[in-house]
């Protein structure tokens, strides 16, 4: 166990025997635990396995590489529709996750497989992402906002794609885009 984990665990008003069981049950399995993006999150040689975080409705053990795993028991889930490889388990109850001990372990086994592996996921490019009319037309006439996009980690890309089409009105992608354009100009990413 690893101290400065344990505000997270100290901390929670919600879901604490469920995550002291996950946290036994994955530190069972040898690896090393670590607190990042604010959650307890276990890795092997510098490498995120699995994390543990938890919602309003569930509380749940993140598979970094999980569409890459075996899913005999198909309780891998995919959080939304534009993940493209991490995976969760969920859970309601302390009882669902003291019945399916031995299923996370020999999960948690996969993963960790996985990731000596080597093996990596096949992202889809930035280029299949929906790029929505109005930030077109903002590259169109902006030579400097088009480079410095392109200028962009894909992934900040991707971010920015998805932060724009989820919104259903063009009065609200409009404001988003401009909200954005200076952060993108000075090459940071959505959350930076």
């Amino acid at each position: 166990m690893n101290p400065k984990v344990n505000f997270y665990f100290d901390k929670a008003s919600q879901w604490q025997e469920e995550f002291q069981q996950l946290r036994m049950i994955v530190l069972d399995c040898g690896l090393t635990e670590e607190l990042k993006w604010g959650n307890p999150c276990y890795t092997l040689d510098g490498k995120n396995i699995v994390l543990i975080h938890g919602f309003k409705e569930y509380c749940a053990l993140l598979f970094f590489k999980g569409s890459l795993m075996k899913d005999p028991k198909k309780i891998l889930i995919q959080q939304t529709e534009n993940v493209q490889v991490p995976r969760q388990v969920r859970f309601t109850s302390a009882q669902q996750i003291m019945k399916l001990e031995p299923v996370l372990k020999a999960y948690i086994k996969n993963a960790i497989e996985v990731e000596k592996s080597g093996v990596k996921a096949e992202l889809k490019e930035t280029k299949e992402f929906e790029m929505v009319e109005e930030f077109e037309q903002h590259l169109k006439g902006d030579a400097k906002l088009k480079k410095a996009f392109n200028a962009l980690t894909p992934g900040r890309q991707r971010a920015y794609l998805l932060h724009f089409s989820q919104a259903k009105q063009t009065k609200t992608r409009e404001a988003r885009i401009e909200k954005c354009i200076p952060q993108i100009m000075e090459g940071k990413g959505l959350l930076d």
